[in-house]
C-alpha cells in the first residue's frame, strides 16, 4: 500500500449492443482507447459505468475480462456499492484478487431511509478494506444522500489501514477537499475529485492530486494536471477554459450518455445504447454535443477512424 495513485483515473463505460446485451468486443475497444488517451489509471463498474443496472453475473463477467484485457498495463480501480458489508467485503476481496489495485465505494445507503450512521460507515468500511488487503477510496458523493463529515473521513483514514483515497464531488468540493487534506495531513494519501472534472482548477487549487472524470476527454483533461504540477497556473488555466464548455456540457446536459456518443461517433463502440430507464440522447443534444466535440479533437472522437 506504498505506492501512490496520482492523475487522471477515468471511468471505463460499459457498452451495450442494441438489444442490451454486454458488448464484449466494444468493452475491450473501449479499455484500448483508455490506454491510448495516456489515462494514469482506469476505473472500472462505477455509476458511470452504469454499474446499478448490471446483475451479478454481468459484474463478475466484466470484472475478468477489463482484468485479462489490461493486463496491469495501468493500475485498475474496482467499484462496488452495496448496504451488506458481507457482500461488499467478498466483492472486492474478488477484484483484489483478479488484480484490482484499488477498490472505490460509496457508504452504504438503501434510499431515503436506509442509510447507516458514522459508526455502521466505519463498520462497513472496515469488513471491506480488510478483506480486499487494498487501497480504499471512499467516493463521497450527492447520490448516496449520506453527509460524510471532515471528522468521520479523517478518522476513517486514521484507524482503518487502507482507506487512504478519497473521491470528493458534492458541492464547494474545493473547501472540502482544503479541509479533508488540512485536518487528516499524511492519511490522505490521494485526495481525487470526480463529477467529470467540473471544478477540476479550484480542486486542484485546493490539494487535489488526481481526477475521475468520465472516458469522453481523459487526454485533454491529463494536459491540465500536467501543467499545474509544473507550476504553470497559465497554461493549465487556459487548457481548462478551452474544454470546460464541452465538460459543462457533458455533465449538466448527458451525464454518461456523452462518453458513449463520442465513443460511437469515433468508432470505438458500435452502439451507444444504455439501459433503462436510461432514455436515450436526444438528437438535439447529441449535435450540439459533437459540435462542442469536434474541434477539442479529443482522441475518443477519432480512434476507430
Amino acid at each position: 500500500m506504498n505506492k501512490i495513485y496520482t492523475g487522471v483515473f477515468p471511468i471505463a463505460p460499459t457498452p451495450f449492443k442494441d438489444d442490451g446485451a454486454i458488448d464484449a468486443e466494444s468493452q475491450k475497444r473501449v479499455l484500448d482507447c483508455m490506454l491510448d488517451q495516456g489515462v494514469d489509471g482506469i476505473c472500472i463498474l462505477a455509476n458511470y459505468s452504469e454499474q446499478f443496472l448490471l446483475s451479478d453475473e454481468e459484474r463478475t463477467e466484466l470484472l475478468d475480462l477489463c482484468m485479462d484485457h489490461v493486463a496491469s498495463r495501468v493500475p485498475m480501480i474496482a467499484t462496488y456499492a452495496r448496504v451488506s458489508p458481507g457482500i461488499a467485503a467478498t466483492r472486492a476481496k474478488q477484484a483484489a484478487q483478479r488484480g484490482a489495485e484499488m477498490i472505490m465505494m460509496m457508504p452504504p445507503y438503501h434510499g431515503a431511509l436506509l442509510k447507516a450512521g458514522p459508526q455502521g460507515i466505519k463498520e462497513h468500511f472496515t469488513a471491506v478494506a480488510e478483506a480486499a488487503g487494498v487501497p480504499i477510496m471512499v467516493q463521497d458523493a450527492p447520490l448516496s444522500g449520506v453527509d460524510l463529515s471532515i471528522d468521520l473521513l479523517v478518522r476513517m483514514a486514521k484507524e482503518i489501514s487502507g482507506v487512504s483515497y478519497f473521491k470528493i464531488e458534492t458541492p464547494q468540493t474545493a473547501d472540502k477537499l482544503r479541509a479533508l487534506i488540512a485536518a487528516g495531513g499524511d492519511a490522505i494519501a490521494g485526495p481525487f475529485d470526480g463529477e467529470e472534472s467540473i471544478t477540476l482548477m479550484a480542486d486542484l487549487n485546493a490539494g487535489a492530486t488526481g481526477t475521475m472524470p468520465s472516458a469522453l476527454l481523459p487526454d485533454l483533461v491529463k494536459s491540465v494536471l500536467t501543467h499545474h504540477a509544473a507550476g504553470d497556473a497559465v497554461a493549465a488555466e487556459a487548457q481548462y477554459a478551452n474544454i470546460l464548455p464541452l465538460i459543462n456540457f457533458e455533465n449538466r446536459q448527458c451525464g454518461l450518455r456523452a462518453c458513449k456518443a463520442v465513443m460511437m461517433e469515433g468508432g470505438v463502440i458500435t452502439s451507444d445504447h444504455v439501459r433503462h430507464p436510461l432514455p436515450p440522447l436526444p438528437t438535439e443534444t447529441r449535435t450540439q454535443l459533437l459540435d462542442l466535440a469536434r474541434p477539442l479533437d479529443p482522441i475518443a472522437l477519432r480512434w476507430g477512424r
